[in-house]
């Protein structure tokens, strides 16, 4: 089933659903990121907290973006030491696609970025304008995959023609 979200609904249906759910495997890419905070169990904290969280039962993490987030993210990231070894992160500055992956079960593609504005727990007044697709259809998913994947590892990298601006090729 695949279905159209946007706004809080991704919110809703992404952060604070299928997330949470991930058993295995997350992939996340986005082409910004910030400290984003999300609600859990009545209280909003880091969403970096979230991803520690399925560090912590086993679940594998990547996270693709495109440029270093600011020192605010950074400030977050080192309050949970356990991302440091459980949460893999490749910077490429090509890239612009927003995707997660869940356990190759169930993914989001859409057009927010991982920032509060954009997937966290802002208001409907602070909130960026996005929209986007949640999906459990195989054929999505290997595409969705696919992509991931080819980026992840540095399939695009010899015809990139930014490398000049890549901190460390993937390949």
């Amino acid at each position: 089933m695949t279905q159209f979200v946007q706004n809080r609904q991704i919110y809703e249906e992404v952060i604070l659903s299928l997330i949470p759910e991930t058993q295995n495997f997350l992939w996340i890419a986005t082409a910004d990121i910030k400290d984003m905070h999300v609600s859990d169990h009545g209280n909003f904290r880091p969403f970096l907290g979230i991803l520690s969280d399925l560090v912590e039962q086993g679940v594998s993490i990547r996270l693709l973006h495109a440029k270093e987030p600011g020192p605010n993210f950074r400030q977050d990231y080192d309050q949970y030491p356990n991302l440091i070894q459980g949460l893999e992160r490749n910077i490429c500055p090509r890239v612009h696609l927003k995707t997660i992956v869940v356990d190759g079960r169930a993914a989001y593609l859409g057009s927010a970025n991982l920032t509060g504005a954009g997937l966290g727990a802002k208001s409907s007044n602070r909130r960026s304008f996005e929209s986007g697709i949640v999906t459990d259809e195989s054929d999505l998913l290997e595409g969705i995959m696919n992509q991931y994947d080819e980026i992840w590892m540095g399939a695009m990298c010899d015809a990139c023609q930014r490398r000049d601006f890549c901190a460390d090729p993937m390949a």
